[in-house]
This record gives structure tokens, sequence and C-alpha cells, in this order.
């Protein structure tokens, strides 16, 4: 049984529940599900990405003595990632690296559709991070806020089904990046859409393609380098929850 455990590094209640996620279960991959207690609401900038990095990383080591085989960050800025490496050994795993190593191994250049103009940045940034960059043909926006998502959904739909035709058509796009966990479900609709204009192009999903990167770190016995990701030596600090 592998167990993965899923932070979402916010602390808005219903943005996220383990029936989301109910469609990857098997009988031997099983999740669990916690929020931040103090962080942001959303994450739609570096301001806010930094104010999740503390609960990221205590909710890092409480999945470690839980007993969790590895923890997925659900946000595509992936907060938290490099520090909840240092301070564990389980593997961490964030959807933004997974989704964009992917899309450099399934075509030639990638697409990003994510929500606010205020992301992109911090996603311009990771892509740089993450070695991927070349391979990057554009990063387009949908202009609806995370925590209306949910209440919108239709018109997510579209507009992601819109931004992605045209991240293909014009950008030269041969594979889709869903740019928000909070897009969780949307793939097949918008390759649906994609399809019927001519345009085979994969949509990448960001916590399906984290989870099947956890899963295949954990079989495979593998974690993150202590070379990279050293224990670090920890000194006083004052008012974080470690």
């Amino acid at each position: 049984m592998v167990h993965i455990r899923i932070v979402t590094p916010i602390i808005t209640k219903g943005v996220r529940d383990l029936a989301d996620i109910d469609f990857l279960k098997r009988p031997d991959l099983e999740f669990s599900h916690v929020l931040l207690e103090a962080g942001p609401s959303s994450i739609e900038n570096e301001f806010e990405h930094a104010l999740a990095v503390p609960g990221v990383a205590a909710r890092a080591i409480e999945a470690e003595k839980d007993g969790a085989d590895a923890l997925i960050v659900d946000c595509l800025g992936d907060p938290g990632v490099p520090a909840a490496r240092e301070l564990v050994r389980i593997p961490i795993i964030g959807p933004g690296e997974a989704s964009m190593h992917m899309a450099a191994m399934m075509g030639h250049r990638f697409s990003i559709v994510t929500v606010v103009e205020s992301v992109r940045p911090m996603l311009d940034n990771l892509a740089t991070l993450y070695g991927v960059a070349g391979k990057m043909a554009s990063l387009r926006v949908i202009d609806i806020p995370v925590l209306e998502l949910e209440a919108r959904l239709g018109e997510v739909q579209q507009k992601l089904a819109e931004q992605a035709v045209e991240a293909v058509e014009k950008d030269h796009a041969d594979t889709i990046i869903l740019g928000c966990t909070g897009f969780l479900g949307c793939a097949s609709a918008i390759s649906t859409t994609l399809k019927s204009k001519g345009l085979d192009v994969p949509v990448i999903d960001p916590i399906p393609a984290a989870v099947c990167m956890a899963e295949a770190f954990v079989r495979a016995g593998l974690s993150h380098s202590k070379h990279s990701y050293a224990t670090p030596n920890i000194k006083p600090i004052a008012g974080y929850p470690f």
C-alpha cells in the first residue's frame, strides 16, 4: 500500500477534499489530505506563495511522522517544495515541476493556461528554475481568480478551451498544462474541444500528473538527493510551527 498525503497550501476550507481525488484511488494506493492552519486564502502571487512556505514545511514533517510515503503540494506554484525536501526523506512532489517535465517529454513546446495575470511571473520563474523555459511556447490566462473557479465552472472550462486552442494555433504549442490545481477534472473537456478542432495534443492535469510521479518515486524506492536538499542545522527560530 502506498500512502500519499496531499497538502493544499491555503487556509480556505472546501476548495479541496478527498472526494475530489477519489477517482485516483486504487486498492494499493490511498490518500490523506490536509490544509494549512496559517497562510494565504489562495496563491496568486509571490507574496502569497511565500506565506504558504512555513505551513507546507510543517505539514511535510507531520506527514513523514504519520507514515505517509510521499507528499504532494496542491498548487502549481509548488510553494515550499525545496524547503520541505530539506526537512524530510519522503518524496515531496510539486505539481508544477511534475507537469512541466512531463510536458517536456510529451512534445517539443508546451503552453500553460492559468488563472490570473499575477501568476505569470511566478510560473515564468519556475519554468526557468526547472530548466524547461526553452520548451514553454506561451503562458495564457483566463482572468478568473482561484476562489471563484468552482462557482464559475462552466465559464472556466469554456475559457480554458478557448485559450488552449489559441495556444496551439497561434503559439505553436503541442502540449497543454492546466495552470492551476483548481482546474482538477477539466482536462477531458479541454481535450474534447481541441480534438473537435482537429488538434490532437495532450492536456496535462497537474494533480494526476503529480500523483503518478509520487507513486513512481515510492515504488522505485527513490527520493530527492540529500546532496541538493541537505537536512539543515536548525538554529533558534520564533513564530513558526516547527
